[in-house]
């Protein structure tokens, strides 16, 4: 790892399978982080993510910008910018942006890490 670490704004981003589109501020391909990772999502204005879990992963969201909604488990309710939200492994969730303006963006927190493999989208 360099003496000064990257900025956000110098993050390549990519598409996770749930639809969102990351830029990953620390994980353990490219950073001394071992057993978590850490990345601002963000979920496009009217768009939303696929219905999803992760096996053993748990998650923390952390609302920056923007505002919609969440499904988590059974319960659906809104998120603003403040907002944290807690997901244990095995809980079935959701991200809707209503703003057909702002996106809404978020830190996401994982451990273990985040990966595709343990990502499972409903139905599939």
């Amino acid at each position: 790892m360099s003496a000064a670490p990257p900025h956000l704004d110098d993050l390549p981003s990519f598409q996770t399978l749930d639809g969102s589109l990351i830029r990953e501020l620390a994980g353990p391909s490219w950073t001394l982080a071992r057993h978590q990772s850490l990345a601002e999502a963000t979920v496009a204005p009217g768009a939303q993510t696929a219905q999803h879990h992760h096996a053993r992963t748990e998650e923390i969201y952390y609302f920056v910008a923007g505002s919609g909604r969440m499904r988590l488990g059974e319960e659906s309710f809104a998120v603003r910018a403040g907002h944290c939200v807690v997901i244990p492994p095995g809980t079935r969730h959701q991200l809707f942006n209503d703003d057909a303006r702002m996106p809404l963006i978020l830190l996401c927190c994982c451990a273990p890490a985040y990966s595709d493999e343990d990502t499972v989208i409903a139905g599939s």
